[in-house]
This record gives structure tokens, C-alpha cells and sequence, in this order.
């Protein structure tokens, strides 16, 4: 089986797993089946779920918005605004970009992240990102000479962003906003399904979940966290959310073994090469999916310790860390029976 085939299958397999965890409490309230759109947009599979509304013309206008923001925010797409900022197409001749409201408002997000997590979790990372490719049908290592040449340019402190006006103080940076993208994302899509007056929704964007408030019937939402490297994607455990963002980072997402050695696509920016930190996963409960998305990637990367320790220093936040060894890790305020 090629490897794009792969990660779609796995991105089916955690959708079936989320959304018959959604499911399960609206069957059994009497109430009419949410109608429901599953895509394959943003390079994972998207489904979006509607409880109490039949109107067929609000999932397409999500569909809508997926593509609008893909147009936007893709690193690879030719036609996207954030290609066409980073290879220099925007700027006039002072070396300032201007750039569309959406895509100052992700890059912001990104260097918020990037300044919590002191710079292991760092947007610049482009250069570096654009060496591996870990959908390509024989993913090949980096080379160390290649690797040395693009480190320099990662450095978010090397952004300045102005309202809409942009410079990068070094040349040839670039971004990659695919960490912290998808939770964006996310959120814009429940603002327009909230200003449309819909009260009961989730939204599922490869596994980011984000939740309308709760079931119909006053009950909420179950959303089950993967298993790392499960056979069967078996779900680790669930948790009961009513309004709320998960959001897991894991290095069983994109990844490829090579001589015996596993290769995934949360890099550090220090090296170019994947964290080697002890941990398989981190997911979070956050009231917005771009602050979940943003954080699941910096706690990963700042390790089990520091990462903990960053979510018990913020308000309204909280997650559950996995070790190689399977065990769990939770930070304050995460809702378990243990």
C-alpha cells in the first residue's frame, strides 16, 4: 500500500473512532441524525457534523471556507498566499509584504506559541520542513551538509510583523504554518456555523475536534484520544466535552522507519531532525482549536517537564501526555477518573 494511502486510511480510521463517540449519546435521545459532511481537504480527511439543523447548504459553505483557507495557508500550492509570501512574491521594494488579514492573524498565532515555548516550537522552520517528505513513496533522510545550510534561517525572532505589513530580517525564510493551521481553521468554521445559529455541531479536522457546544438533548459530546501506534486505532481513553477543543500532536501521525529507526514530522529546530524526547503524544482540552493546535505542538516539543509545566502556568487549558512506555502524564485540571 503507498504511504498517502496509508495516512488516509489512518485519518479515516480517527474520524470513525470520534464520530461514533458523538453519535453514540444522540442516538439514544430520541432526536433526528445530524447530517454531516466528510472531505478530504487540507491534506486529511474532514468531517463536519450538525445536530440540530437540516440545512445542507451550511456544510457546503464550510467546504467552502476549507478551501478558501487552504488557498492561504498551504506551504506547497504554487497559488497559495503563504507560497507566494515566502518565496518573495509579495514584497515591494522596501523587503514588506503585505498579506491578507487571515494569514497576519495565523502568524501571530504561530509567534505567540513560538515565544511561550522559547522557540521549540518555532513557525521558521519552512526551510527545514521543506527537506523532509514524509508522503513521499520512499522518504529519504536529509543530508547533514543540507540540513547545516538551512538552520540559520530558523529563527522566529527574525519576524517582523506589523498589523498586515511583514519582513523577514533574514533572506529566504520561510514559513511553515501547518502546525497551528488547522486549528485556525477550525474556529473560523465554528464562528460562521454560530453566526448561522447552529447550537449542536462538532468539527473534525483530521483529528482536531472541536465541539458546538454539546448534544440536543443537554448531554456532551464523547471524543476519544487516539492510541499511539495502535493496531486498530484503539482509542487511549475519552473525554466528555461540551464547547471545547481536542487537539493531539504525535509522532504517529506522519512518519517512516528507517534502518530500524522511526523518523516523524515534529522537527526541532535546533537540529532539522525529529524530537527525541521519550514522549509519543500530547493532546489538549482548550476552549479554542488554534490554542490547542498551537500548544500541542509546543508542549510536545518542550518535553514532559517543561511541557507540563507550561500548561499549569496558563488558565483554561489542560492535556495528557504519553510516554514511549504508554503511560500517562496529566497536567492540572485534566478531567480523569484515575
Amino acid at each position: 500500500m503507498k504511504l498517502k494511502n496509508i495516512i488516509f486510511s489512518r485519518a479515516v480510521c480517527i474520524f470513525f473512532i470520534l464520530v461514533l463517540l458523538c453519535l453514540s449519546g444522540c442516538q439514544t435521545s430520541g432526536s433526528k441524525q445530524p447530517i454531516s459532511l466528510t472531505t478530504f481537504q487540507l491534506n486529511t480527511v474532514i468531517t463536519i457534523a450538525i445536530y440540530d439543523s437540516q440545512d445542507q447548504q451550511l456544510l457546503q459553505e464550510c467546504e467552502k471556507l476549507c478551501q478558501k483557507y487552504e488557498q492561504i495557508f498551504s506551504r506547497t500550492s504554487p497559488e497559495s498566499e503563504l507560497y507566494k509570501l515566502n518565496h518573495g512574491e509579495l514584497e515591494d521594494k522596501d523587503g514588506v509584504s503585505h498579506i491578507s488579514k487571515e494569514l497576519a492573524e495565523l502568524i501571530q498565532e504561530s509567534l505567540k506559541y513560538a515565544e511561550l515555548s522559547q522557540g521549540a516550537f518555532d513557525p521558521t522552520i519552512g526551510p527545514v520542513s521543506s527537506l523532509w517528505d514524509f508522503t513521499s513513496e520512499n522518504p529519504q533522510i536529509p543530508g547533514a551538509k543540507e540540513l547545516q545550510q538551512k538552520l540559520p534561517l530558523v529563527d522566529y525572532r527574525q519576524v517582523q510583523l506589523n498589523g498586515q505589513e511583514i519582513r523577514f530580517l533574514q533572506p529566504e525564510m520561510q514559513l511553515d504554518l501547518g502546525a497551528i493551521a488547522k486549528g485556525y481553521i477550525a474556529d473560523r468554521l465554528k464562528d460562521y456555523l454560530e453566526e448561522q445559529g447552529v447550537t449542536s455541531a462538532t468539527i473534525n479536522l483530521g483529528g482536531n475536534v472541536l465541539c458546538i457546544g454539546g448534544h440536543t438533548d443537554g448531554k456532551p459530546f464523547s471524543v476519544g484520544i487516539q492510541k499511539p501506534f495502535a493496531q486498530r486505532n484503539e482509542v487511549l481513553l475519552s473525554v466528555d466535552v461540551d464547547d471545547l477543543s481536542v487537539v493531539s500532536s504525535g509522532i504517529y501521525e506522519r512518519y517512516f522507519e528507517s534502518n530500524g529507526t522511526l523518523y516523524h514530522h515534529i522537527l526541532n529546530p535546533k537540529t532539522g531532525m525529529p524530537y527525541n524526547n521519550g514522549l509519543t503524544s500530547v493532546s489538549i482540552l482548550s476552549s479554542t482549536s488554534v490554542e490547542g493546535d498551537g500548544l500541542s505542538t509546543a508542549c510536545f516539543a518542550l518535553g514532559l517537564k517543561d511541557g507540563i509545566a507550561l500548561l499549569d502556568s496558563l488558565e483554561g487549558v489542560c492535556g495528557v501526555f504519553v510516554d514511549e512506555d504508554g503511560e500517562l502524564h496529566y497536567s492540572e485540571g485534566f478531567p480523569t477518573s484515575e
